[in-house]
């Protein structure tokens, strides 16, 4: 069974997945991030069609410290976030916490 991508974000950012063809989003203007996020990251959590979410780094510091320990620990779905400082280094964080190896480790 194939999964979808969920995107959750202001509807700047979710524009160019949905314009890619990505179903499931969440637009959360950015004056209500405080207010809505956690719910938004929540449902797409319960969502047994996503397989990734996807959020703008810079989004996490809106979440709720409980939310957030979720969304960074879960496995299925796996949350990768773009933007801001996320580099190799972010991405190969992210990569290491949703499968639970360094891919990149040199021995």
């Amino acid at each position: 069974m194939s999964q979808e991508i969920g995107v959750i974000g202001s509807p700047d950012f979710t524009t160019g997945f949905r314009l890619a063809g990505v179903r499931k989003f969440a637009d959360v203007p950015d004056a209500d991030k405080d207010e809505e996020l956690d719910a938004a990251v929540e449902e797409m959590l319960d969502d047994e069609e996503i397989g990734i979410i996807v959020m703008h780094d810079d989004d996490l510091e809106h979440l709720s410290r409980g939310v957030r320990k979720d969304a960074e620990t879960s496995v299925e779905p796996v949350m990768v976030t773009l933007g801001g400082g996320t580099g190799s280094g972010g991405l190969r964080d992210q990569i290491k916490r949703a499968i639970g190896i360094d891919l990149m480790e040199e021995d």
